[in-house]
């Protein structure tokens, strides 16, 4: 059986995750892989009818984590696990630390809880590396244009969830790579292609 690989980006509002993934797709793409390029929430057909849930529909934190719960039980299953037993390389705008870092350290919710119920919905599925782009808060406000509920949460829920995504880093330094994404975006590029070209080929 072929193993592909599985990789994640990460960070708050206005980090350049999708900007970043759409050019790793290419650089994989140009080194011969097969590539599948997703997101969470919106990477299936009931994911994008939970994702409008998400971003517009006022909600508790246990519900919003248990539909981003959802979300990614379908992503996973359709989407995530196919792919990787066929070899291809996928690349996922946002996986389970987003979660544990929104709901998580935003919201309070327990991460204990988040990560035994994410186990269960996702069979354990873990990506081989995670980019973390670390940006200061108000900067990726200021970049988001804060167009959705979540990007209209005050200052310090948005330094809470950058907080948690770095102790997130923290826990597990041999998946997580923290890239510096207050730089121009070329500079950015480099240290994303050498820690994703590091990881890949070893």
């Amino acid at each position: 059986m072929k193993k592909g690989f599985f990789l994640s980006l990460e960070g708050p509002e206005g980090a350049g995750k999708t900007t970043l993934a759409q050019r790793l797709a290419r650089w994989f793409a140009e080194r011969g892989a097969e590539v599948v390029q997703t997101r969470e929430p919106g990477g299936t057909e009931l994911g994008g009818a939970i994702r409008a849930l998400l971003l517009n529909q006022p909600m508790g934190a246990r519900a919003e984590f248990l539909l981003y719960l959802a979300d990614r039980a379908e992503h996973v299953e359709r989407v995530i696990r196919p792919a990787l037993l066929e070899g291809k390389v996928v690349i996922a705008d946002r996986y389970a630390d987003s979660s544990y870092a929104y709901q998580g350290y935003g919201r309070g919710l327990s991460l204990a809880w988040m990560k035994a119920a994410t186990e269960g919905a996702t069979g354990g599925l873990v990506p081989d590396l995670t980019i973390l782009l670390d940006l200061d808060p108000e900067e990726g406000l200021r970049r988001s244009g804060r167009t959705d509920r979540l990007e209209r949460e005050d200052l310090d829920f948005h330094r809470r969830v950058r907080e948690g995504y770095l102790a997130l880093a923290e826990a597990e330094p041999e998946r997580f790579r923290v890239i510096d994404a207050n730089r121009p975006l070329e500079r950015v590029w480099r240290s994303v292609e050498r820690a994703v070209e590091k990881a890949w080929s070893g």
